[in-house]
C-alpha cells in the first residue's frame, strides 16, 4: 500500500473528532514530522484476527491496538452473537496485567451492553483458563480475553471464545472477520458507558463462587491427590508468574493439592505490564526463568515452574549435576501423558475410549506413549483453538470417548474438561504432582524422561523462529513459504524426502492452513509456519533416532538437529 494511501488515512484519523484528542494529536505529530515509515506501519491495514485473535503494538490507528479497535472488534463480534437469536445473550471478559488490558476490558463491555447483550466481568485479572470456565458455567454466547500472551510490553491484543468455552472457529470465526472489516465509520459501534450499563443490569461483575468453582473442579482434575495431600511438603518449589496473572490462582491451586514448600519469586510477584524483569515474558525462553533459577539455587529447591502473563503456559527448569535444565514443551507433555497414562493403567481406570490431542508439530514420541497404551490420539493444526475444537466436537459426536490429556510444543497444556483452552493453573499442579512422584522414586525429571526414552525411542525435538517484522518482513515470510512449496530436491542434507505435506489444500481432514511438512524416509519431520499473531515464521524440526545406545541416539539427534537448523536459517535469509 502506497505511502499516499496510507498518509490519507493517518489525515482523515486526525481530523475525525470522534477520536480523542490525545489520539487525533499523537496521529497529528506523525503528519508533522513527516513519519512515513510510522504512518505505514499504523494504517497500511486493518488489524487481522489470526489463530488466536488479534495482536499489535498499543498506539493509535487502525493497524494498533486501541479503544477504537478494541471497540471495532467488539462490534463484531456482537453482530455475530446477536445473528444466533439468542434470547438472553451474555458474554464474559477477563484481562491479564498489561498495559491498558483492565481499561480495554472494560470498553468491551461498554460495546457488549451497547447491544444489548450482558456482559460478565472479573474485578480483578484472571488467566485465560477462568474466563473459558465462566463462559461453560454462565452458559455464555462468547467470551473475550485481553491479553497479548508472552509478547513484548508494548503489545496488547484480544482473544475471542466462542461458548464451548474454546477460541473461536470457523465459520464464526470468519464471519466476526467479515464485519470488522463491513465497519468503516468508527461512531457507528454501539457504545453504552459502564456505569450505565451496570444500573441497566447489562454489565455484572463475575462472582467469587465461580473462581472457587474452577478451584474445586482443577483439584478433582489431579490423578493422586492424597499423594499430594500427604507427601506436598518434601518437594521444593519456586513458581514465578513473571508479572502476569498467574500468582494468585496458581499459588491456590497449589495450596489446595497439598505443596506447602512454594517460594514465589518476591521481585516478579506482582502484576506488571511494563515486565520490568524481563526482555520478554515468556517461560519458554530460559532467560524469562533466571531470577527464578538464582531463587533454586539459593534455596537448593527442586524444580522452577513459570507461568505467562495471561497464565496459560508452563516453563519447568530444574539443576542436574550442577547444571540447570529447561524443559522443552515437548518434554514437559512427555512426562506428563507418561505419567497420567501409567497411572491410570496402574488403578484400571483406562476404559478403551481414552484419548488424546495434540497438534501436527508435537512430537511424535507422544503417539508412539499413548498407542503403547490403547489410547487413540488426535491430531490437530496448531493452537488450542483446533485442539479444543476437536474436544468439543467429539463431545458431540463420539460421546463414548473420554478426554485424558491436550498438549502442544509451545509450552501448553490441558488436562481436564471443564476449561476449552491450554490452563497454566491446573498444568503448574500436574507438573508438581509429577515431579513428586518421580522425587518419591529418587530420580529426577531427566532421569524419567530417560526411563520413557529406554521403553519408547528418543526424539528431539528443536524449534527455529525468525522473526521479521513491518511490511518487509511479512513479504519476506511470503517468499520463504512460496520458495519451500516450490521445493524440487528429493533430499536435504542427505535425508531423503518421502513426502512434502502442503496443508494449504485443506488435506487429512483438517482445516486449510498455511503450513508446510517435510516428511523424510528416516522419519525425521520439519514443518514450517507463519505465526498467526506475531510478525515470525516457525520451523520445527522433529529427530528420531532408533538406533545405538540412549547416549549415542542423544549425540546424533543432536548433530542432525543442528543441521536442519543452519539449513532452513540459510534459506529463510537468501529468500
Amino acid at each position: 500500500m502506497s505511502t499516499k494511501t496510507t498518509l490519507d488515512k493517518a489525515k482523515a484519523w486526525a481530523q475525525n473528532t470522534y477520536f480523542s484528542p490525545e489520539s487525533r494529536a499523537e496521529i497529528q505529530a506523525l503528519i508533522d514530522t513527516n513519519n512515513t515509515k510510522q504512518i505505514d506501519e499504523c494504517f497500511y491495514k486493518d488489524l487481522e484476527f489470526g489463530t488466536g485473535g488479534m495482536r499489535s503494538i498499543l498506539g493509535q490507528g487502525i493497524n494498533r491496538i486501541n479503544i477504537y479497535t478494541i471497540r471495532k472488534a467488539t462490534q463484531a463480534l456482537c453482530s455475530e452473537v446477536l445473528a444466533q437469536k439468542s434470547s438472553n445473550p451474555s458474554m464474559c471478559i477477563s484481562y491479564d496485567s498489561r498495559i491498558m488490558s483492565f481499561e480495554l476490558a472494560q470498553v468491551a463491555a461498554e460495546v457488549m451492553a451497547g447491544n444489548g447483550i450482558k456482559a460478565y466481568i472479573y474485578k480483578h485479572l484472571n488467566p485465560v483458563a477462568l474466563l473459558s470456565f465462566a463462559i461453560r458455567t454462565h452458559k455464555s454466547m462468547a467470551g473475550v480475553m485481553v491479553t497479548a500472551s508472552h509478547n513484548p510490553p508494548e503489545y496488547n491484543g484480544y482473544k475471542v471464545f466462542w461458548s464451548d468455552g474454546a477460541q473461536v472457529t470457523p465459520p464464526n470465526d470468519q464471519n466476526i472477520i467479515n464485519n470488522y472489516n463491513s465497519i468503516t465509520d468508527f461512531s457507528s459501534v454501539k457504545v453504552m458507558p459502564f456505569a450505565d450499563g451496570e444500573k441497566a443490569g447489562l454489565i455484572e461483575w463475575i462472582k467469587d463462587e465461580v473462581e472457587e468453582n474452577y478451584y474445586k473442579a482443577i483439584h478433582k482434575a489431579m490423578i493422586n491427590p492424597d499423594l499430594c495431600r500427604e507427601n506436598g511438603g518434601k518437594l521444593k518449589i519456586v513458581y514465578t508468574p513473571i508479572h502476569g496473572a498467574g500468582l494468585v490462582p496458581c499459588s491456590r491451586a497449589l495450596k489446595d493439592l497439598g505443596f506447602t514448600d512454594v517460594h514465589v519469586v518476591p521481585e516478579q510477584a506482582q502484576p506488571d505490564g511494563r515486565f520490568p524483569t524481563v526482555k520478554s515474558p515468556n517461560p519458554e525462553n530460559p532467560s524469562a526463568l533466571k531470577m527464578a533459577v538464582d531463587l533454586m539455587d539459593k534455596l537448593k529447591a527442586d524444580i522452577v515452574m513459570g507461568s505467562d502473563p495471561d497464565t496459560d503456559r508452563l516453563g519447568v527448569a530444574i539443576k542436574v549435576n550442577g547444571v540447570v535444565e529447561y524443559l522443552t514443551g515437548n518434554q514437559i507433555g512427555i512426562l506428563k501423558v507418561h505419567y497420567i497414562l501409567s497411572e491410570m493403567k496402574r488403578k484400571g481406570t483406562l476404559t478403551g475410549e481414552n484419548y488424546v490431542v495434540k497438534s501436527i508439530v508435537t512430537t511424535p514420541l507422544l503417539d508412539t506413549i499413548a498407542h503403547s497404551y490403547g489410547v487413540e490420539v488426535f491430531n490437530t493444526l496448531t493452537g488450542f483453538k483446533w485442539i479444543c475444537g476437536k474436544m468439543n466436537e467429539l463431545e458431540k459426536t463420539q460421546p463414548q470417548k473420554k478426554f485424558i490429556f491436550a498438549t502442544e510444543e509451545s509450552f501448553g497444556y490441558l488436562c481436564h474438561t471443564f476449561a476449552r483452552d491450554k490452563d497454566g493453573v491446573s498444568s503448574v499442579s500436574q507438573m508438581a504432582e509429577v515431579a513428586l512422584f518421580h522425587k518419591l522414586k529418587g530420580r529426577n525429571l531427566l532421569e524419567a524422561l530417560d526411563k520413557i526414552y529406554e521403553e519408547f525411542g528418543f526424539s528431539r525435538e528443536d524449534l527455529l523462529s525468525l522473526d521479521y517484522f513491518g511490511i518487509e518482513g511479512s513479504e519476506k515470510i511470503s517468499r520463504i513459504m512460496t520458495n519451500f512449496r516450490n521445493f524440487s530436491d528429493n533430499n536435504i542434507l542427505g535425508n531423503a524426502i518421502a513426502n512434502i505435506k502442503d496443508y494449504s489444500k485443506g488435506i487429512e481432514g483438517l482445516p486449510k492452513s498455511n503450513v508446510i511438512g517435510f516428511f523424510f524416509e528416516n522419519g525425521n519431520q520439519v514443518y514450517l509456519r507463519p505465526s498467526g499473531t506475531e510478525p515470525k515464521i516457525k520451523f520445527y524440526i522433529m529427530i528420531q533416532e532408533k538406533e545405538g545406545t540412549l547416549a549415542n541416539k542423544k549425540l546424533n539427534a543432536e548433530i542432525k538437529a543442528t543441521q536442519f537448523l543452519d539449513y532452513f536459517k540459510a534459506a529463510s535469509e537468501r529468500a
